[in-house]
């Protein structure tokens, strides 16, 4: 019982939650990872854009020659990655003051850049080449590296919307049963199955052929929680003060 408290104080956080209505709105743009990966990962030659641990991952097997892994393209997410991650950041110093606000900015931008994608998915033809790659891995890598220096300035606890390796991790190394004070396991839970059902559905879509699909329903739901961060945007809150 304890564990679904957690589970559904993370999804609608009370109304005392030091992170306001942050947690459910970071729930949205990790959904958005699993949709993004699949995208990149079954259409543009096996690589990520929002999970750099998988790019580096997919270099060494590409430098090893195994069939299907384009060093280039792994390297180009990474660089665009980080990018994205630098904009992140910048976005984070003009805006943190406000979390709110960050989180509107942010979500913002990373709509245009998918929205961009969508519009690219609709005229070029599959399968994609090697230009048509580069443009995609470009256009996401920056926006989810954005996503991702937002998230983690907004440093709500175990929502950083792209890795789950160190949640997964604190599952069982912060049990009771290692010696911990609790695994959090309702809590942790959350977004590790939201990841999972966003991964789920982009697979779905895109070995269909509905690639475009697949990156319209994430930009349908960047601009759901572009809007969810605007209704917090002028709040004055204690949630709303960085952390």
């Amino acid at each position: 019982m304890h564990q679904l408290r957690e589970a559904w104080h993370l999804i609608v956080p009370a109304a005392d939650d030091p992170h306001g209505p942050l947690a459910p709105i970071l729930l949205l743009l990790t959904f958005v990872t699993g949709l993004v990966d699949a995208f990149s990962y079954l259409l543009l030659g096996h690589v990520l854009v929002a999970n750099m641990t998988g790019n580096v991952v997919f270099l060494g097997f590409a430098f090893a020659g195994a069939p299907g892994f384009l060093w280039w393209a792994s390297l180009l997410a990474i660089g665009t990655f980080l990018a994205g991650a630098l904009v992140g950041g910048r976005l984070g110093l003009a805006r943190g003051s406000h979390r709110g606000r960050h989180l509107l900015w942010a979500t913002g931008a990373e709509t245009v850049l998918v929205g961009t994608a969508l519009a690219l998915s609709l005229v070029l033809d599959r399968p994609y080449g090697n230009g048509s790659v580069v443009t995609f891995v470009t256009v996401l890598g920056i926006a989810l590296g954005i996503q991702n220096a937002s998230a983690r300035k907004l440093a709500v606890p175990d929502l950083t919307t792209t890795v789950l390796t160190l949640m997964i991790t604190g599952i069982a190394s912060d049990s009771k049963a290692a010696g911990g004070s609790g695994s959090k396991i309702g809590r942790r839970v959350v977004p590790i199955v939201t990841m999972l059902l966003g991964g789920f559905v982009g697979a779905v879509l895109t070995v269909r052929g509905h690639g475009s699909v697949d990156l319209g329903i994430v930009t349908a739901v960047l601009a759901a929680a572009a809007g969810a961060a605007a209704l917090t945007a002028r709040s004055h809150a204690p949630w709303t003060s960085p952390r």
